[in-house]
């Protein structure tokens, strides 16, 4: 940008009367990192990205925090931090305090937190003596703590898998203090998630639209025991995280397709599969070699975060629209989720994204076997007229198990992350244990995340976070939650608001899959 233009987009944001003092700060850093040269990369990278054919998610000009953070909280209760002056927590207060200590001094592209860590885990050692009512009573002041000094719903906990004091008490004030931080996911491993803990999530989302569930079995296959669920849904190891995400827009690459199927598969996508990976590899370096992270975090000196454990996240949007223009190339008319032989193709697709990504090596990504990690990205505010990851476009959604049938064979190709939103009517309300039958018949064939919407209560799930439709209604006059002003944008350009709702009658479901 020209010191000009820097000049005037910084004169809008201090005179924005809608910003708080530090909204105003993080936009102020953002345009002072824009004004610098990004990382250098081929004409071809640039003019992909300039076209928006490749997304670098807007992370900034200047890559100096790794994207997505992890750190080993554990170790940070157990051994306490030398930066911080924190000795081992001794008991839950302690703990507690440390916690909400160590939030505020980790970065990340929002600039709080995106991953909070196994709560249930970290702090189900510390209670022992501590009865029923006083736990609740020191964890709601910490929930409270959370939302007020971490106001970003990309901030993210998690729970489970197994049944903990400490869990079902955060489910408990989840459903109390209805809160937009922490997003939650719990963790469910058939083995060690009794149904009532899924039941007891399920009329917590009733309430919040929270949690997500997630196929542990299948995180640990792909990533091992020490894995988070961090901001929306993004799956990384603990210890480590995510350097980047950059994003191809497979709509983008259609709209250049002319010819033959084959021709799409083996010349279009291997092209802008690797000016993708070229982006990234131009922003790692950049990161770990030049701006130093690795080199001077307290995090990384205190052993919280390792580079070893770290990867990157190659990001894929836009499949539906991107199957019904190859398609029509081919003269057929099919709708994705419709349409078996749309269902097909959209795998086919995913299947050589995955081949190529899997064969293209990555720096400084040890995290992964010197590889990225797959991604369905779930969209931005900025997104016109194309689908988030995977998904179902908006509205086009089909009944229930054909939604499954169609969605879930694409889910065991994207270690880190994936999520399809399903919207429930009331009838879901007045039938828990169908929901759970739901959940668990989902993850049981093969679904990595399970995320459900109820249109009844004060929350949206926008792409894998939430928003209060209380608090859009006013967010023209300002809004505590960063994450509202994104989320705003998200419903007016992407409606997901009017998510086809489908109706929870019988108490089983077979959603065994067709292929």
């Amino acid at each position: 940008m020209e010191m000009t233009e820097v000049r005037a987009l910084a004169r809008e944001v201090i005179d924005d009367p809608t910003l708080t003092y530090r909204q105003r700060m993080h936009r102020l850093a953002g345009l002072s990192e824009n004004a610098l040269d990004p990382p250098p990369v081929s004409a071809a990278c640039a003019e992909a990205l300039e076209k928006r054919i490749i997304c670098d998610m807007y992370e900034g000009n200047a890559p100096h925090r790794p994207r997505y953070i992890l750190p080993d909280y554990a170790k940070l209760l157990r051994d306490g931090s030398a930066f911080l002056e924190l000795e081992p927590a001794r008991d839950l207060d302690e703990a507690l305090n440390t916690l909400l200590i160590g939030y505020t001094q980790v970065p990340s592209i929002t600039g709080y937190p995106v991953w909070l860590g196994d709560l249930d885990a970290l702090l189900e050692p510390y209670t022992e003596g501590v009865s029923d009512e006083e736990l609740y009573r020191r964890l709601r002041l910490f929930w409270i703590a959370m939302d007020r000094m971490l106001p970003d719903a990309f901030a993210h906990a998690n729970l489970g898998p197994d049944d903990t004091r400490v869990g079902r008490t955060a489910l408990r004030l989840e459903r109390d203090l209805l809160q937009v931080v922490p997003n939650l996911t719990l963790k469910v491993d058939p083995a060690r998630t009794p149904d009532d803990l899924v039941r007891d999530a399920v009329e917590t989302v009733f309430a919040c639209g929270k949690p997500h569930f997630v196929n542990h079995p299948m995180m640990v296959a792909d990533l091992g025991p020490e894995y988070g669920v961090a901001s929306c849904y993004n799956s990384l190891r603990s210890g480590g995280g995510s350097h980047t995400l950059v994003r191809l827009n497979l709509r983008e690459v259609a709209l250049l397709h002319e010819g033959s199927r084959s021709s799409f598969l083996d010349d279009l996508l291997p092209r802008y599969v690797e000016l993708t990976a070229e982006l990234m590899e131009a922003r790692i370096r950049h990161l770990v070699e030049e701006a130093g992270f690795f080199e001077h975090s307290w995090l990384v000196a205190d052993g919280l975060l390792h580079l070893d454990r770290y990867s990157a996240m190659f990001g894929v949007f836009g499949l539906a629209e991107a199957v019904a223009l190859v398609l029509g190339c081919e003269g057929v008319t099919a709708r994705y989720g419709h349409d078996d032989v749309a269902d097909e193709l959209a795998h086919q697709i995913l299947l050589r994204v995955r081949d190529l990504v899997a064969a293209r090596p990555m720096p400084y990504c040890g995290g992964n076997a010197g590889r990225a990690l797959l991604h369905s990205q779930s969209g931005i505010d900025l997104d016109v007229g194309v689908t988030a990851g995977c998904r179902i476009p908006i509205g086009e959604e089909p009944g229930l198990l054909r939604h499954l049938q169609t969605v879930t064979p694409h889910h065991v190709l994207f270690p880190a992350g994936i999520s399809d939103i399903l919207a429930f009517d009331e009838t879901a309300r007045r039938n828990p244990d169908a929901v759970v039958d739901i959940v668990r018949g989902a993850l049981r064939t093969g679904m990595r995340d399970v995320t459900f919407n109820l249109d009844s209560n004060d929350f949206i799930r926008i792409t894998g976070y939430m928003v209060r439709k209380s608090d859009l209604a006013k967010v023209e006059d300002g809004a505590r939650h960063d994450s509202t002003f994104l989320g705003a944008g998200a419903v007016a350009q992407s409606h997901g608001h009017h998510r086809a709702p489908k109706r929870i009658m019988a108490h089983e479901l077979d959603v065994g899959s067709r292929r």
